[in-house]
């Protein structure tokens, strides 16, 4: 393999290599030694950002999954969070966690609490240097939190990476979002109210799913968020918010 791959294509063959079971450990340690110099030089412009922290989120998400097999399920909450939180990723030189990447690179350093509006505090130099410099809400679709959520696309281009994350929200509606005509009500995912900051507020979000076609341009629907049951059952939240005037 050659070493003179260039991070963005590091990041896209990693993807794809983890997604196909093909042998990842090469690439990673490409990857992890990158020159800082290098990374400033390929991810000079927005969608190159996006592209390779995209790519480098879902790979990683997948393969420490698969090494760790850890309990992310409500009886797992502190396997949930060093899962997340914990220096496992090291690029360029530098080790990140899937937190810094979502939130810090991604989310352009914002909290994953706060409902999106809180900053996230003292990022490091490497984070301010290559993190985006807005908050992209488009991102919530396009990570792999699990195996119950991929999203449809194999690797993030920087070409096409807009395209792409609209395929990918789209998908996500339709299979996530329902609205009921009868009650003007749009039921959504609960991702919509923890992050709602990221989409503008309450009326950012229904402009998001008028945007998407999740529901019809001419309606102003009251949100009601579900709550996923660990016993594979979904449920209403009683918490519903009527963004009419």
């Amino acid at each position: 393999m050659s070493t003179q791959l260039d991070p963005l294509s590091l990041s896209a063959d990693l993807l794809y290599t983890v997604k196909t079971e093909g042998d990842a450990d090469p690439l990673r340690e490409h990857l992890a030694s990158v020159e800082r110099s290098q990374l400033e030089r390929a991810l000079a412009s927005r969608e190159e950002k996006l592209s390779f922290w995209l790519n480098c989120y879902n790979a990683y998400a997948q393969l420490l999954l698969e090494e760790e097999e850890p309990d992310l399920g409500e009886g797992g909450l502190l396997d949930s969070w060093k899962f997340f939180a914990r220096d496992q990723i090291p690029v360029g030189g530098v080790w990140l966690s899937l937190n810094d990447i979502e939130h810090g690179l991604l989310r352009s350093s914002k909290q994953p609490w706060g409902f999106g509006y809180l900053p996230r505090l003292f990022p490091s130099s490497f984070e301010r240097q290559f993190r985006l410099a807005d908050c992209d809400p488009r991102v919530h679709f396009a990570l792999g939190h699990s195996s119950e959520h991929c999203p449809p696309i194999a690797v993030y281009s920087p070409r096409d990476v807009d395209e792409e994350l609209d395929i990918a929200i789209e998908w996500f509606l339709e299979e996530n979002v329902t609205y009921d005509d009868a009650a003007n009500t749009a039921t959504v995912p609960r991702l919509f109210r923890q992050y709602r900051g990221d989409f503008g507020g309450k009326r950012g979000i229904v402009g998001f799913l008028r945007e998407y076609n999740a529901v019809p341009d001419d309606t102003t629907p009251v949100l009601e968020y579900e709550r996923v049951d660990h016993s594979a059952e979904l449920d209403v939240d009683l918490e519903a918010d009527d963004v009419r005037p």
